[in-house]
């Protein structure tokens, strides 16, 4: 097909992104064994910097988009998909390695959120084969963060009770969970965008605007050490049955979303975007918040997963699947 040459220069371009390149350099650097290491307190900070940055544009999109019927049932199916997937992907997980209970729901998180910049490299796309989109999948994309770090942490809370005690009741794990700090970070600052608008956005641009890809790149700095010191110590866990879950969650995912879209009656463009949305996986948000509140669950899984098996394939394969899916529903 003629659009194929540059669906690969697309996929190339990204893939030499400063963001995943500064991922590598820790990376190396770690397996390495260089003394390069980013301290704990400003890893925290960094961490949440884009929950706040990632939250707060999703909240001022809505606030240009108005919330009409069909926004909301977008929405909704957006929120219903983030909280389902990790259920998903966790089952799968648990069923076919030998992964811990936490480990499986950390990787399960990244699968029901999404990734920015595969967002990104689909609306380029679609840039190129002319299809119009609907502009409120950019809130859609940021209220799909939250969902499924909830759905992973009581995944992982109720199945590992604390020093052998007795679990506790939803009530209580529901509590703790909403009032994680990551969890409160990313909906309190979208909740904060959506009020503010964009004179809100206007007032502080030039600090979740301009800054940042710049403190991405030191966030995936420390992601990539964290990787290789996780590679250091325990590549063993990283098995064939793992490293397909890679492969075959986002088209899972790329399927259930594709169902919803037909429901919603979206434009091609709009499918396609919700279905890259849905088989995309996290290495922004998600990262930041199992670093906060799941720190037991090791970032070489995740990481090696998410940025490792699913980004690449996404960009090279994933998102011209998504749009010949979205094309084929549309006619």
């Amino acid at each position: 097909m003629p659009e194929s040459a540059p669906m690969l220069q697309l996929a190339a371009a990204n893939l030499v992104t400063p963001m995943v390149l500064f991922f590598a350099l820790g990376l190396v650097a770690a397996l390495a064994r260089s003394d390069l290491f980013v301290p704990e307190a400003i890893a925290k900070t960094l961490a949440l910097y884009l929950m706040m940055a990632i939250g707060f544009k999703g909240g001022v999109e809505m606030a240009k988009n108005g919330l009409d019927q069909k926004v909301f049932l977008l929405l909704a199916a957006g929120v219903f998909l983030s909280a389902l997937i990790p259920l998903i992907g966790y089952a799968a997980l648990r069923a076919t390695t030998a992964l811990k209970s936490y480990d499986a729901a950390a990787i399960a998180a990244h699968y029901g959120s999404i990734s920015i910049v595969t967002f990104v490299a689909a609306t380029q796309t679609l840039s190129l084969l002319g299809l119009p989109y609907e502009g409120y999948l950019v809130a859609v994309a940021a209220v799909m963060e939250m969902p499924a770090i909830v759905t992973a942490l009581l995944l992982a809370r109720r199945a590992k009770p604390p020093d052998g005690a007795k679990r506790e009741g939803l009530g209580p794990l529901l509590r703790e969970v909403g009032l994680n700090g990551s969890v409160v970070m990313l909906s309190g600052a979208f909740l904060i965008g959506w009020a503010t608008g964009p004179s809100g956005m206007e007032m502080i641009s030039a600090f979740v605007i301009d800054p940042f890809r710049g403190i991405l790149c030191l966030f995936l700095l420390d992601m990539g050490l964290a990787a290789g010191r996780g590679l250091r110590a325990g590549a063993g866990n990283l098995r064939l049955p793992v490293l397909a879950f890679g492969i075959y969650m986002p088209l899972i995912s790329a399927g259930l979303a594709g169902t919803l879209a037909i429901a919603l009656g979206l434009s091609v463009g709009g499918t396609a975007l919700l279905i890259t949305l849905s088989a995309s996986a996290s290495y922004i948000a998600v990262p930041a918040a199992m670093r906060l509140a799941l720190p037991e669950a090791d970032p070489c899984n995740y990481l090696t997963l998410s940025l490792g098996v699913t980004f690449p394939f996404n960009l090279a394969l994933g998102i011209p699947i998504y749009v010949g899916l979205a094309q084929r529903i549309g006619s």
